[in-house]
């Protein structure tokens, strides 16, 4: 049986902030249907990593493909073009819309237009199935308030439906479950179940670990900007050095 092919390959990334190294030398790569969990303390340079593969800053040194393709240094809207959707740790909503036009906006774009072939149909259909699928009442009136009115657990689904709407092949969850109750999160997990399911490739921030370690393939741990672990979820907890450094400074 083939191995999936490799969908990112990140190769020696180094990025620096007045002297301080952020991200340092760091490589991996990412299969595709892979979900990827990058962990480790406040500052270890994990947002940083996600900010340099989706554009949002440029890295000092080093190189990121996608299927195959250079994309170092390419703006955001070149990058989630190609193919590469992101969440942000804080919700970045059109409070003043609605929830459901929230994902029309994304419904216009090129790679969506490009993937449609011209033949739409009706967006505000396809919004309210999208956030149908990310939780929100079909028969609610939820859908039509505006995101402003939303409360924190809403907002965190209407972030990941409007990445969805962008019909990604690689889905980056910047912190998603951060700010939501156990109950909230429980929500959430059976949806990014579906996603892996259904052949999406994942990479998630998180530093709820045991919600991630139920569904990461792999984990990859950050410490002052440098990779000191990866492997599995089990191998990862195992080692001294994610013991010492991300571990330790939780408890």
């Amino acid at each position: 049986m083939n191995s999936p092919a490799v969908i990112l390959r990140v190769t020696d990334l180094c990025k620096s902030f007045g002297g301080v190294r952020a991200v340092s030398s760091v490589s991996f790569d990412l299969s595709d249907g892979e979900l990827l969990g990058i962990i480790g303390p406040n500052g270890s340079g994990k947002t940083t990593l996600v900010n340099l593969i989706t554009g949002f800053i440029k890295p000092d040194a080093g190189g990121i493909r996608f299927r195959g393709k250079d994309i170092t240094g390419w703006p955001p809207y070149r990058i989630v073009t190609l193919g590469i959707a992101r969440t942000f740790q804080m919700v970045r909503p059109f409070y003043q819309l609605p929830a459901y036009k929230n994902l029309v906006v994304p419904l216009y774009s090129p790679r969506v237009r490009r993937l449609a072939g011209g033949k739409y149909g009706d967006r505000d259909a396809v919004a309210l199935d999208l956030l149908e699928e990310v939780g929100f009442e079909r028969d609610a009136y939820v859908s039509y308030k505006v995101a402003s009115a939303l409360p924190q657990g809403y907002l965190k689904r209407l972030e990941l439906a409007k990445c969805m709407a962008l019909r990604p092949d690689l889905l980056v969850l910047d912190e998603l479950f951060s700010g939501l109750s156990l109950a909230e999160v429980a929500g959430i997990v059976p949806i990014i179940e579906k996603l892996r399911f259904q052949g999406m490739t994942i990479v998630m921030i998180e530093h709820r670990l045991k919600e991630l370690f139920r569904i990461a393939d792999r984990v990859m741990v950050l410490n002052y900007g440098e990779k000191i672990a990866e492997g599995s979820p089990e191998t990862v907890m195992e080692s001294d050095a994610v013991k010492k450094a991300y571990l330790g400074s939780e408890t």
